[in-house]
């Protein structure tokens, strides 16, 4: 990113430096566009859950931001030469249903032969300037809030290697395909002041970004963090993914690690998430109300995970 040339347009709003979600521009005074992109292979054999998956995933973006989602493009990486059309058709199917759920439309895409499986989508959402949520507004004294749980890494790496129970996949699965739809609309009722999604580079990688774009200290309790049930004892086997070395690599230097941390907590905040939760920094008056609306709204493990702090020496303090 450092060699590229910068965009010196005044209503770009959000750009690609600011360690966001999305992009943002300005329409107008009272209209922001949300863009982003995702795709990825399959995690799952069922194609039509897969394209679910994916689609949730390229939503959350949107949602993380506190904007709404209207429309989509499929993006496809398919061997038509090697697998029957129907199985693109079901993964397409799974990606239209989310798109349907979210109140948004699909306006086309684009293809291309691929030697594996690849979907995702390029989404555009909308929101008010008083809408828009960033992860550079957390605030010292504010409670964290996690709308989903954690471990979808440990889950899907011991699938592809035919270890993972069918029942804790399945409730995985449901996890990331479920919408951050809920958790964004809780987000914006109690007016909180950051707020970003969990992917790829897991709960240590996304708060370290959010603690640096506030210039803040986030606190991560690990005793606290929700966890998708079995992935503790699929990690304690070592079904790591590759991303959890790099992931934990990557904040070595922004982080502290308290001699009181739970080990399977840890292990759990390096893990790379597919279509995470929410982490959201709220005022702690209203972190219960919070909690509330997101469980109501279907995410049923959010809970407070951590605090906000003055920048100390560090960005990240992880205790027990």
């Amino acid at each position: 990113m450092r060699g590229l040339p910068k965009f010196d347009d005044p209503d770009l709003v959000v750009g690609a430096e600011d360690f966001s979600d999305a992009g943002v521009y300005r329409l107008r005074d009272d209209l922001l566009i949300l863009q982003s992109l995702d795709f990825f292979p399959p995690l799952v054999d069922d194609p039509f859950l897969f394209g679910q998956i994916a689609a949730a995933n390229s939503l959350s973006d949107i949602y993380a931001m506190g904007g709404t989602p209207r429309t989509a493009l499929n993006i496809v990486g398919f061997p038509d030469d090697k697998l029957p059309l129907s199985i693109l058709a079901d993964i397409l199917a799974g990606g239209a249903d989310r798109v349907l759920k979210a109140g948004a439309v699909i306006a086309g895409g684009h293809t291309v032969r691929d030697t594996e499986i690849k979907y995702g989508l390029s989404v555009t959402g909308v929101a008010t300037p008083q809408e828009l949520l960033t992860n550079g507004g957390a605030r010292p004294g504010d409670a964290l809030v996690l709308s989903k749980p954690l471990g979808t890494g440990f889950v899907t790496t011991a699938f592809k290697k035919n270890r993972c129970p069918a029942d804790v996949l399945a409730v995985a699965a449901t996890s990331m395909a479920m919408l951050n739809q809920g958790a964004s609309q809780s987000a914006k009722s109690v007016s909180v002041s950051a707020s970003t999604d969990i992917t790829g580079f897991g709960l240590a990688g996304h708060a370290g970004e959010m603690a640096q774009a506030s210039d803040v200290t986030l606190t991560i309790r690990t005793s606290q963090l929700p966890v998708l049930p079995g992935a503790a004892e699929l990690a304690g086997l070592g079904y790591h993914t590759r991303a959890s070395q790099t992931n934990r690599a990557a904040v070595e230097s922004l982080m502290r690690i308290e001699s009181s941390a739970e080990p399977v907590g840890l292990e759990m905040v390096f893990d790379a998430q597919t279509s995470g939760g929410l982490l959201m920094s709220v005022d702690p008056g209203r972190a219960d109300e919070l909690v509330r609306l997101c469980r109501e709204s279907g995410a049923e493990a959010t809970a407070v995970v951590g605090s906000v702090a003055e920048r100390t020496d560090t960005f990240l303090v992880f205790t027990g």
